[in-house]
């Protein structure tokens, strides 16, 4: 690790040290504010000069990452946690969810030789829970109608609930299971994404399971508590976990709509022929 690397690490755990203690600190007293509690005044200035500060100096290092080449992503990447940009990359996925799901726009079906939808048998469910989380946020919003700044904060959080439960079921129906050429890609919601090259599974079966077990080395992306076909592997793929921590396996089983459909597809596209070869070009 050269001098130059080292110096920019240490640079950035600073200021990810700073954020972790300022930006909390920020939102406590934002809300101490909206609730009328009287804050000191020099406590308000140091805050504000610290967050500031940070904001600042994160953006020159911003700027000096992609003077050296970076990408904005790589840049973003080395300023924040993985962890962080994955929870947030997995929000704004669920909020372009539900504009797909009424704009009727499937993600990352263009070009696909198959496309298997796997929402259907969870939608009552997903319904049933947002309305649900309706009537709640009627009933807080009466209850703490005495308390205006309680009732604004309760009521923005109970509204990103309904959003949140309609995102997850919006995430399924607009992500389906995708065969394209020689890899089938499995997903569920907004959170699982996995490639599964079709030279690596050894078999496809249908099976309709309602219990699985939590095992190493298998992936169980269930609807409605069911899977419907399960997929062996000749060797294990990466299925990453929520916050990027690896996830080997070589089990998969997941449920479609319509699982003779998946399997069926799945059994012609690694029993196909190799394209035979032309004649060879005359002298």
């Amino acid at each position: 690790m050269t001098s130059d690397t080292r110096e920019r690490a240490g640079i950035i755990r600073i200021l990810r040290l700073f954020a972790y203690t300022a930006l909390p600190a920020e939102v406590v007293l934002a809300v101490c504010l909206v609730a009328g509690v009287r804050i000191p005044g020099a406590v308000l200035a140091v805050t504000e000069v610290v967050t500031v500060t940070l904001l600042t100096v994160t953006g020159l290092v911003y700027l000096r990452l992609r003077r050296r080449g970076l990408s904005t992503r790589e840049a973003v990447a080395e300023l924040v946690p993985e962890a962080v940009l994955r929870l947030l990359g997995h929000e704004l996925r669920l909020m372009t969810s539900l504009v797909r799901w009424v704009a009727r726009r499937p993600h990352g079906v263009g070009g696909a030789d198959g496309v298997f939808p796997h929402a259907r048998d969870q939608a009552a469910l997903m319904y049933g829970f947002a309305f649900v989380c309706l009537v709640e946020t009627v009933g807080m919003s009466y209850l703490l109608a005495d308390w205006p700044v309680v009732h604004a904060v309760v009521l923005v959080l109970d509204v990103y609930t309904v959003l949140f439960v309609l995102g997850l079921h919006a995430a399924s129906v607009t992500r389906p299971h995708v065969l394209t050429g020689d890899v089938l890609r499995l997903r569920q919601a907004a959170h699982v994404d996995v490639p599964v090259p079709l030279g690596l599974i050894a078999s496809v079966r249908r099976e309709s399971l309602f219990s699985h077990e939590k095992t190493e080395g298998e992936l169980n992306l269930a609807v409605g508590s069911q899977t419907s076909v399960t997929i062996e592997l000749t060797e294990p793929v990466d299925a990453p976990r929520l916050l990027g921590a690896p996830r080997p396996v070589r089990i998969v089983r997941v449920h479609a709509d319509d699982p003779k459909a998946l399997a069926d597809a799945l059994t012609r596209a690694r029993t196909a022929p190799s394209p035979t070869p032309g004649p060879p070009p005359r002298a």
